[in-house]
C-alpha cells in the first residue's frame, strides 16, 4: 500500500534526528508534504535538504516546543505556506533523568516542560489550525508514561501526563464536532543515540552491553529500530485509524507485557 497520507500536511516536532527524523521519512514516503521542526537550526536544515534530495517534499523550521509564542509562530508559518494542518506529531521532549533524591526542582521543571508541556502546547495549537477541517494529533509518550522506573520519575512523570492528556483532548475533541483525533505513541527502548545514551547511564556498561541487557527485558528478544515507531505514526496519521481516538498505541516488543 502507498500514498496512504497522500498530500497531508504533516508537522513533526523534535524531529531534526533520530525517532522524529524517522517519522518525517516515513510519511514523506507515504506521500505527505512534511515540516520537520526542532531547536536544532543546523541540524534540522541539513536533515531537510538530504530529505529533499531523496525526493521527501519537506522543509524545515527553527521552532522551541516549550514556548507558546514559538507554536503561535510555527502555525501561522504553516497556514501561510502549506494551507492547512492534516497532521501533528508531538514528538519534541526526551532528556536525561536521574533519582529523585539527587533531582533538584529545577530539573524536574526542565524535564516536565520538554516531555509534557511541548504536547500540551501542540495540543493546544493543533486544535486550533484543524478544527475547521479535522486532522490526527499524535503525541509521542514512552513506556515510561505506563510503567515506574526509579532512575525516571520526572520523565516518567510527563509522560505518563501525555498519556492522560491525549485522553482528555480527545474527549474535548469529539465532544465538539472537530473531527479531529488524538492518540498517544508508547515506543520501549529504540535504538537511537538518545536510546542507547539512556542505558548506558543505567547500565554503567558499553555501547554494545547496554544494549543487550535491555534487550533481554524485552519477550521478542531485541530493542527497536526509529523505522518501527514510525510506522505506527503513518498508521496513526492516516485514514486507516478512523475509528481510534483517546488510544495507546504501545510499541515495545513486550516489555510491559511481563
Amino acid at each position: 500500500m502507498t500514498g496512504r497520507v497522500q498530500d497531508k500536511v504533516a508537522v513533526i516536532t523534535g524531529a531534526a534526528g533520530g525517532l522524529g527524523l524517522a517519522m518525517v521519512e516515513a510519511l514523506g514516503r507515504e506521500g505527505a508534504v512534511v515540516v520537520l521542526t526542532d531547536i536544532d537550526a543546523a541540524r534540522g536544515e541539513a536533515s531537510a535538504k538530504a530529505l529533499a534530495g531523496s525526493g521527501i517534499p519537506a522543509r524545515f523550521v527553527r521552532h522551541d516546543a516549550t514556548v507558546p509564542e514559538e507554536w503561535e509562530r510555527l502555525t501561522a508559518n504553516v497556514l501561510a505556506n502549506e494551507g492547512r494542518i492534516d497532521v501533528l506529531v508531538n514528538n519534541a521532549g526526551g532528556g536525561l533523568d536521574m533519582d529523585i533524591e539527587s533531582m533538584d526542582f529545577a530539573h524536574y521543571k526542565r524535564m516536565i516542560a520538554l516531555n509534557l508541556d511541548t504536547a500540551f502546547l501542540g495540543c493546544k495549537y493543533g486544535i486550533t489550525a484543524m478544527k475547521g477541517q479535522g486532522g490526527s494529533i499524535i503525541n509521542i509518550s514512552s513506556v515510561g508514561g505506563l510503567i515506574g522506573t526509579a532512575a525516571l520519575p520526572a520523565y516518567s512523570a510527563g509522560k505518563g501526563g501525555v498519556r492522560l492528556l491525549t485522553k482528555c483532548v480527545a474527549a474535548h475533541c469529539g465532544q465538539r464536532g472537530y473531527g479531529i483525533r488524538v492518540n498517544s505513541v508508547h515506543p520501549g527502548l529504540i535504538r537511537t543515540a538518545a536510546g542507547v545514551e539512556v542505558t548506558r547511564m543505567a547500565t554503567g556498561l558499553d555501547e554494545e552491553g547496554a544494549v543487550a541487557a535491555f534487550a533481554s527485558l524485552h519477550p521478542i528478544g531485541r530493542v527497536g529500530q526509529p523505522h518501527e515507531i514510525a510506522n505506527g505514526v503513518v498508521f496513526l496519521a492516516s485514514d486507516e485509524s478512523s475509528f481510534m481516538t483517546g488510544s495507546e498505541l504501545v510499541i515495545d516488543g513486550g516489555y510491559t507485557a511481563v
